[in-house]
């Protein structure tokens, strides 16, 4: 059973990959200061056949190979997951994760990730089942486990208490401090390296000329991959 603040659950046909990450860096440093705790079950416990089966065939003569309907919702079932719990899709039609939905879902209470595989789940599942379904890009892996490992990560370092010094979350991309911009270049010692030197400004001891160069460096860098700038971001229409 888990322990902490947060429980993090994984229906996953490979725990051994999902324990292997939850049990080193932040993420074992947040269990042992009880923030959150990790739990995973595998689908393939709850099948009843000799070879625990737990794919088949999809109807329509699509390619590949689907997982059953049941064994992933015994999984779910299981974990006794309170009715408040967000339960996460992991699929490529999801919305795109971003920093609004970490800070939100770390927040929560209880978190269970479905981690597809092959062709991904009978889709009766994600309706009976899911409360969210979130994709990490337009790109398509074998898995939902490394999507579900990298949704995880960026929760649990949003709580109080997980990082060795929480002013590091002020200088995060996408900060509530960095205005949603992306962070500016980070440089230390040695003050030349082969031949690169560090920007002198960040020598130089003045915070006002510092904080100002990295405000125009994150401005520039967001700009470069269009993330809207604070001033840009579009007014909402009176009422909305």
């Amino acid at each position: 059973m888990a322990s902490g603040n947060l429980r993090i659950c994984f229906v996953t046909l490979f725990p051994e990959i999902v324990q292997a990450f939850v049990n080193s860096s932040i993420l074992l440093r947040a269990t042992r200061n009880k923030l959150v705790g990790f739990e995973t079950v595998n689908p393939r416990d709850f099948t009843f056949d000799r070879n625990h089966k737990v794919d088949d065939s999809p109807y329509g003569g699509e390619p590949g190979m689907l997982i059953k309907a049941e064994p992933v919702a015994l999984a779910i079932e299981s974990l006794k997951l309170d009715s408040s719990a967000r339960i996460i899709d992991l699929d490529p039609r999801g919305k795109i994760f971003e920093q609004s939905d970490s800070l939100e879902l770390a927040r929560c209470t209880e978190i269970c990730f479905l981690c597809g595989h092959y062709e991904g789940i009978d889709h009766r599942v994600i309706e009976l089942f899911a409360s969210d379904c979130y994709s990490i890009g337009n790109f398509v892996v074998t898995g939902g486990e490394v999507p579900a490992m990298l949704i995880a990560d960026s929760i649990v370092r949003q709580i109080p208490g997980t990082l060795g010094n929480p002013l590091s979350l002020n200088a995060d991309s996408f900060s509530e401090a960095n205005e949603g911009r992306l962070s500016a270049p980070n440089y230390t010692r040695p003050e030349v390296w082969r031949g690169v030197r560090v920007p002198e400004v960040l020598l130089s001891g003045n915070h006002e000329k510092i904080k100002s160069w990295r405000k125009s460096q994150s401005e520039e860098i967001s700009l470069k991959r269009s993330i809207p700038l604070p001033s840009q971001t579009p007014d909402k229409e009176p009422g909305s």
